[in-house]
């Protein structure tokens, strides 16, 4: 770097001592297109090759520029730093049916350099960074970087044909191995990532990165835009192929093949990121002025076995981790389930989140879904996670692929016809109305239901609930003894009341579904839930 500071402080007196150039300074024009590498042979089964050879040498720590500076790109001036959306990639007429490309510049949390090609007919191209390809004010700190700085991450931009399409995307990916969509509804919110490692395990979480990517643009207007990525991480290496579909609302198909430097604790498969703050379950009193705040209010898991399970999500007051065993799980998400703006009153859109639902298209085998809950204050933290952990363990220089899809939409794409589902979850102080003292260490849960084939019933019908819990005892109405199950006023949900007994701190884990017949058959999903008493 001192270096550098000579040799610029050497030109400048150089070009002062000229008197051509003390007349004439020379002005840079900027980039009227992309600048791009030589040529070279890509396919997906060389990514391949490439991660399997990379995995067998020492992990390399990715590029970063100038630490000292990038570290003052805050948000505020990474804001600022505008790509130039005449330079986008695939944005000419011999792409006409692909989706623009802009690229992100690096900043305070997102320093690392990523290369970007492009990728056409088999032949990929590396596209060199230019500083001048961003538009950004003339007193910015990132004009100290050095002409190497690098991409930091991508995202789609809408259809040539909209005539927003520079002001609108629809896929962004930056930093580490994130990725995440705009869904249905036209608003970011939950990510995903490539993977996810040691997230609740002994040894230290691990953030593996994208290095490279390869971008292949869409050759009609139903097929899907193509991603190709090389990650790398102290532990694994792998190569992703991630095709991205533009339908009502967005489906990312993933495939990757991974393969593994050294031992790993606990692997995690598909992972989601989310935020949880509060909910209708949870919220305290003059806690914050709105009723809800979250990005997904719950877990949803359609399990081997065909069961259906709700989880409602949680801000707990320790980071908690549930584990749902299974064997080849048909689908799991976290999803955002409440879309009334009433429940959120902000503006900043909280009810038109996306929900993201797994469906592996591989056999994930035996393993258990994740749920990892952690504390926060602020909606600005992402808290919650969630992915697929195989039982088997992950050891140095084996090698793992999985195929899945992630469909980014308003609920999950295959909702149950045959049972009723989990539409809210209420938690308040037990004990029978009316009353001056109520006793300590009773809580109430009101849960409702809707759906087939609950919408069919009458109210005179009999319905029962199922009801279990860990610990405590859990009860009827005590001035109702006989009723547990009602039908909700004159509409078609069913609502289910009951008052849970307990004495200390530790958690308790319930679970309920409603049921009817002589063989007790399930009307519901089954609602599983992790009360924590305070």
């Amino acid at each position: 770097m001192l270096r550098r500071r000579t040799f610029v402080r050497s030109a400048l007196v150089a070009a002062a001592a000229s008197p051509i150039l003390a007349r004439a300074p020379r002005v840079l024009a900027k980039p009227t297109s992309l600048r791009f590498g030589q040529p070279f042979a890509f396919s997906f089964d060389s990514l391949v090759e490439r991660a399997r050879k990379l995995a067998t040498q020492p992990y390399k720590a990715p590029y970063k520029a100038m630490p000292e500076v990038v570290s003052r790109i805050d948000y505020d001036v990474h804001g600022k730093i505008k790509w130039r959306s005449e330079l986008s990639l695939f944005a000419d007429a011999s792409t006409p049916n692909s989706f623009p490309v802009t690229f992100f510049h690096v900043g305070q949390f997102f320093p690392k350099a990523i290369k970007m090609h492009e990728l056409r007919e088999g032949q990929a191209r590396e596209i060199l960074y230019d500083p001048e390809y961003f538009d950004m004010p003339a007193d910015s700190i990132a004009r100290k970087l050095p002409a190497d700085a690098g991409f930091a991450g991508f995202q789609f931009k809408e259809s040539r044909a909209r005539a927003d399409w520079k002001t609108q995307d629809w896929v962004a990916v930056l930093g580490a191995s994130y990725f995440r969509t705009i869904g249905p509804l036209n608003q970011y919110g939950l990510s995903a990532r490539g993977i996810a490692l040691n997230t609740t395990a002994k040894t230290p979480e691990e953030f593996p990165d994208f290095t490279e990517f390869y971008l292949e643009p869409s050759k009609s207007a139903h097929d899907p835009q193509i991603i190709y990525a090389l990650l790398d991480g102290p532990s694994v290496t792998g190569a992703y192929r991630i095709a991205c579909h533009r339908t009502v609302g967005v489906v990312t198909e993933v495939e990757n093949a991974l393969f593994f430097r050294k031992d790993v604790e606990q692997l995690g498969i598909a992972p989601l990121t989310s935020m949880y703050w509060f909910g209708e379950n949870d919220r305290q009193y003059r806690f914050d002025w709105r009723p809800e705040v979250h990005d997904s209010d719950g877990l949803a898991i359609w399990n081997g076995n065909g069961e259906r399970i709700w989880r409602p999500l949680n801000n707990p007051s320790r980071v908690v981790t549930s584990s749902f065993q299974d064997k080849g799980p048909k689908g799991f998400g976290l999803l955002q389930r409440d879309r009334c703006y009433d429940h959120y009153l902000d503006g900043i859109n909280y009810d038109k989140r996306a929900s993201a639902w797994i469906e592996p298209l591989s056999d994930f085998g035996e393993g258990s879904v994740k749920l990892i809950e952690i504390p926060t204050d602020d909606e600005i933290h992402d808290n919650i996670v969630s992915f697929f952990t195989p039982s088997a363990p992950v050891k140095a220089g084996s090698a793992l692929r999985y195929k899945y899809k992630i469909h980014w939409l308003a609920d999950q794409p295959n909702p149950a016809t045959n049972v009723a589902r989990v539409v809210a979850t209420r938690i308040g102080r037990g004990g029978e109305p009316g009353k001056p003292r109520q006793p300590r260490g009773i809580a109430k849960f009101v849960l409702e239901f809707a759906g087939k084939p609950l919408d069919s019933l009458p109210n005179t019908d009999k319905v029962t609930a199922d009801i279990w819990s860990s610990s405590g005892k859990t009860t009827p109405q005590p001035w109702r003894p006989d009723v547990f199950v009602e039908q909700v006023g004159s509409t078609k949900r069913w609502r289910v009341q009951f008052d849970l007994s307990y004495t200390g701190n530790d958690p308790i884990e319930l679970r309920v579904f409603l049921k009817k017949g002589p063989d007790n058959a399930a009307l519901t999903e089954t609602w599983l839930y992790q009360f924590e008493p305070r």
